[in-house]
């Protein structure tokens, strides 16, 4: 018995792996077509038709209209809004291996904003240590002594704000929403809700202009929004509660290098020792940060650390 419980856990984490890596991937080719704006608002609103059924076919809801719909607004705003646009923008001009890379930095940018929140202030050695080491990583993937290695400054400064506000975003959940009573599905389903309304609120101003249609980059939005945002939802909401919120939180060491992979394969990006021994430093960062004393009992109604993705 226990050695199907593992294999399904392990099927269970790698195909998370694969949609959560592949996310770059459908960014850069949505943006043959859609602005990031555009493509933005129609990926939180496809991922939130698939989830929201799933939410109500359980018995669930969505909170009542009240103030927790203002913490929900600031979640979405720095978790959904904010930085998917940067990442949408950012790989305009930039690569989608570094993006992916960039991105899975998150979990440190979350311990930085979880102890200015003041939620922990008990900062180990392991932790600063892996914080450092991540920052370290990020400034060799931007390779300032090669300009033009890694795409240009504007997309990496894209990535890397984009990755703090993801930070932001979860140590603001942490803070505000976590302990509330919300099951983390509903939670996800209510913030995408917020974020459609937020990037709603935006396209008059910066979604409307004309589109050029694309085979490829309407493919790649029906597979962000129900696929990538939606059912990587679903999926990792069963690898918590099925398998345990320490064996979800090591997808964020698979989607780096399935990001790197399909941009090379599939997009032809140049990927040279920079991004290679950057992705290393970054992720050896987050596991330092993730190390957990012995006597640490993780809950499983902690925001989920592995979805730290754009």
């Amino acid at each position: 018995m226990s050695a199907a419980v593992s294999r399904m856990s392990l099927v269970r984490l790698i195909a998370l792996g694969l949609i959560w890596g592949s996310v770059f991937l459908f960014i850069k080719i949505a943006g043959f077509t859609f602005s990031p704006v555009q493509m933005v608002f129609a990926r939180l609103v496809l991922g939130a038709i698939v989830l929201l059924p799933f939410v109500y076919s359980r018995g669930g809801k969505l909170p009542s209209f009240g103030p927790i719909w203002g913490h929900l607004a600031i979640a979405a705003l720095l978790g959904n809004a904010i930085p998917w646009v940067l990442f949408a923008w950012g790989e305009q001009g930039g690569s989608s291996s570094v993006a992916g890379v960039v991105n899975s930095t998150t979990p440190l940018w979350t311990i930085v904003g979880a102890y200015v929140l003041g939620q922990d202030r008990k900062l180990t050695v392991s932790k600063i240590g892996g914080v450092v080491l991540g920052m370290v990583g990020t400034i060799i993937i931007a390779a300032p002594w090669n300009a033009g290695s890694s795409g240009s400054t504007s997309s990496i400064v894209a990535f890397v704000v984009g990755t703090v506000s993801l930070g932001a975003s979860f140590a603001y959940m942490g803070k505000f929403l976590a302990g509330k009573g919300i099951p983390p599905l509903t939670l996800a389903a209510s913030q995408l809700t917020a974020a459609s309304a937020l990037l709603l609120v935006a396209m008059p101003f910066a979604g409307l202009q004309p589109l050029h249609f694309r085979t490829d980059a309407l493919v790649a939005i029906a597979v962000l929004g129900p696929i990538c945002t939606g059912l990587a939802y679903v999926l990792n909401f069963q690898l918590i509660t099925k398998d345990g919120p320490t064996v979800a939180s090591t997808v964020t060491y698979l989607f780096p290098i399935v990001s790197v992979a399909l941009g090379a394969l599939v997009l032809g990006e140049p990927a040279g020792w920079p991004l290679y021994v950057g992705a290393i430093a970054s992720v050896a960062g987050v596991m330092l940060v993730r190390r957990k004393p012995k006597a640490a009992v993780v809950s499983s109604q902690s925001p989920a650390p592995a979805a730290a993705k754009a």
